[in-house]
């Protein structure tokens, strides 16, 4: 599984494994790979928007609603103490939301193996108003220094 592109080297959040992510047959439930996505996206807004990155807060201060996901399971993910490597990076901007891109793996050191491609259409929302918004050029802007290629997926269902 390749990097989104050449010019961008995606985020890289490692995000820890929990006992109860396992499901009856000992490897961690699909549903809990969407919290897995959830923890990194959290990780990277975090740099990307309120710190080390662009540093304009006011998209996540006003609202971003996950719109639609979509993801591949391409091995089992048993347990383990290490966590997993999600890089990511934007795939998508659109006038009113974005996607982000995700390859779930392990981490470096640890091993190779690649457990799932995964993307999230986000959309952005006002909360005061309770209703979708327009995204501002500001907003474009620091989104946009994260835009890499689509997500790797093997098939794509569009």
């Amino acid at each position: 599984m390749s990097a989104p592109s050449d010019d961008l080297r995606p985020y890289a959040a490692h995000v820890s494994l929990r006992w109860s992510d396992m499901d009856a047959y000992a490897h961690i439930n699909n549903v809990q790979f969407l919290r897995l996505l959830e923890d990194a996206r959290v990780i990277a807004f975090r740099d990307w928007f309120d710190g080390g990155g662009a540093g304009d807060r006011s998209m996540l201060e006003e609202g971003v609603l996950v719109s639609r996901h979509e993801i591949e399971y391409l091995r089992p993910l048993g347990f383990r103490h290490e966590p997993v490597r999600i890089e990511l990076w934007v795939s998508r901007v659109g006038g009113a939301g974005f996607d982000v891109a995700y390859i779930v793996r392990d981490p470096e050191g640890v091993g190779d193996t690649v457990y799932a491609v995964a993307e999230t259409e986000l959309a952005l929302y006002d909360f005061a108003s309770a209703s979708p918004r327009r995204m501002r050029p500001e907003e474009r802007e620091a989104i946009r220094v994260h835009l890499g290629d689509a997500a790797p997926f093997r098939r794509r269902r569009r």
